[in-house]
């Protein structure tokens, strides 16, 4: 069954300046959510599939709406992350059957790869409550430069039954990095890692 939004929300996030230095190009961050109804709200269920497929036609959706934010093509993105909050009427267990089975796949397909695990985080929380959606660099996750996250979050959700979805994605890193590691040209994207 897909799942039933009761609203979209997206937040564009472009840094021009840091520690009074120009960034040049300003680094781009996008965070879509959806925040949706949750089919086993108030009940346990051993069978999570619902939801499974609700995260990967998520997944999709919220990574393309990213995308049309930043104004670039997929293969442009350089970083990317998932979370979740589910409402008080929800478990954990939730947002990781939104999250993690199968979500990850059309996010990689519409970026054009993505090598790297994708970096999540799921919480509870009502109405208005704040998530640090994770971002690091889709092919390679020892490129430093990408350990970023975004502070997203929607005034009215979750509500009790529902679960607030986030994707982000990036077309660049950290404002201004220097602290080593792996470097874009360096990537080589085949192991996730380098």
């Amino acid at each position: 069954m897909a799942p039933v939004i009761r609203r979209i929300t997206l937040l564009l996030d472009e840094t021009h300046r840091e520690m009074r230095r120009d960034v040049a190009p300003p680094i781009r961050r996008v965070v879509a959510c959806a925040v949706i109804e949750n089919p086993f709200a108030w009940r346990y269920m051993d069978d999570l599939a619902e939801l499974i497929g609700q995260g990967e036609a998520l997944g999709g959706l919220l990574a393309a709406r990213c995308l049309e934010a930043l104004g670039v093509p997929g293969e442009a993105a350089q970083s990317y992350g998932k979370a979740a909050i589910v409402g008080e009427a929800g478990e954990l267990e939730h947002a990781a059957a939104l999250l993690h089975p199968k979500m990850g796949a059309p996010i990689r397909a519409l970026l054009g790869g993505g090598a790297a695990l994708i970096p999540s985080a799921k919480k509870s929380g009502g109405p208005g409550t704040a998530i640090d959606v994770p971002l690091g660099h889709k092919d390679a996750a020892f490129v430093r430069s990408h350990f970023d996250a975004i502070e997203a979050r929607v005034s009215d959700a979750p509500r009790a039954s529902e679960i607030a979805v986030f994707v982000a994605i990036a077309a660049g890193g950290r404002p201004l990095p220097r602290i080593g590691g792996l470097t874009i040209g360096e990537v080589e994207g085949k192991d996730g890692l380098r």
